[in-house]
């Protein structure tokens, strides 16, 4: 098969377009033909060696990508709930091999998808619809009563966080690096959207709350932004750190937390909240549910073919993209 691997840890250019072994399902997995593969921040955290947990890269060489949609082709041993022709989208958070033209996924990890749905949607979906799922629904959540903020709004999980939150009925406040982003965030449900290259967002916050703060932030952009965050929060408030796009969080004394009104702190990860297939199937189900209804607009800012992957997390790591970059490996 044709895939991307990684030789050496480092920029974009070590991302290689080659031949690899066509993976077999082991017992227990499914083989997927892939038709569209998610581009995500984690990916560029592993591809450049610097990842949140601790874990500096893969063993080398490796396929990126945690996330994607196909057809099961084979399976492998004590596999019953799934057959071959299905297709499944997957999206597993700390997983790899998806910038390919096959990966072996574990069974329980699959949803198959609506017939309805196309592969380029559903592979965009399953892990930042599912991490803005967990956001919304188990870390918090969230009611009427909720004021919430949400850095990289115009993002893949932003512009889906905004919705989820939006179905509960918060009061959400979103942040975009620029002009071009706000309609976007707007059209899918944000009350006030901020552009941070020429507003203080936490000025902004403070403003447009009558003084009083937010209840909740999400924030996935780390470094530039927590500091911050932390003072855009009510008495009570909880920060919701998720991701580090910009880099890591100096180290906190969590005396500041009391400081700032009996502050909550979460540094969740997705790994956790779908621990399970029931968790999947949960999760993923209403995703589903909600596109197929039209009540869930998922956003794909651009696609590209599996060699030009080097390309794809230039402009993700640019940040002025909008929405979710999407590899479609039968282009090439």
């Amino acid at each position: 098969m044709k895939a991307i691997r990684v030789h050496t840890l480092g920029g974009p250019e070590v991302l290689n377009y080659e031949d690899a072994p066509d993976p077999e399902p082991g017992p227990g997995e499914a083989l997927v033909r892939i038709a569209a593969a998610g581009v995500n921040f984690l990916d560029i955290y592993y591809r450049s060696g610097f990842h949140w947990g601790g874990h500096h890269g893969r063993d080398l060489p490796y396929v990126p990508g945690a996330e994607g949609a196909g057809t099961v082709v084979a399976l492998g041993d004590g596999v019953t709930d799934m057959a071959v022709g299905d297709r499944v989208a997957y999206g597993i958070s700390n997983g790899q091999g998806s910038y390919a033209e096959l990966k072996a996924v574990p069974a329980w990890h699959l949803y198959k998808i609506p017939d309805s749905v196309d592969f380029t949607t559903a592979g965009a979906i399953m892990q930042q619809g599912m991490t803005a799922h967990y956001l919304s629904n188990s870390v918090r959540k969230l009611t009427p009563d909720d004021t919430v903020l949400i850095h990289a709004a115009a993002g893949g999980t932003g512009l889906l966080l905004v919705q989820m939150a939006k179905r509960q009925g918060a009061t959400l406040i979103g942040t975009v690096s620029s002009d071009a982003k706000v309609k976007v965030v707007r059209d899918v449900g944000a009350d006030w959207v901020i552009v941070t290259s020429v507003q203080d967002f936490k000025g902004e916050v403070r403003r447009l709350t009558d003084g009083k703060g937010c209840t909740v932030v999400y924030d996935s952009v780390g470094k530039d932004t927590f500091e911050r965050s932390l003072d855009c929060l009510a008495p009570l408030g909880a920060m919701v750190l998720y991701g580090q796009s910009s880099g890591k969080v100096p180290p906190l004394d969590t005396a500041v937390l009391n400081a700032k009104g009996s502050l909550s702190l979460w540094r969740p990860s997705l790994t956790d909240y779908v621990a399970s297939r029931d968790d999947v199937q949960h999760r993923a189900g209403d995703l589903f549910r909600w596109i197929e209804a039209g009540d869930l607009t998922v956003t794909v800012g651009g696609t590209f073919s599996l060699r030009d992957a080097a390309e794809a997390h230039r402009q993700l790591a640019s940040r002025a993209t909008i929405g979710k970059l999407m590899l479609l490996p039968g282009r090439g």
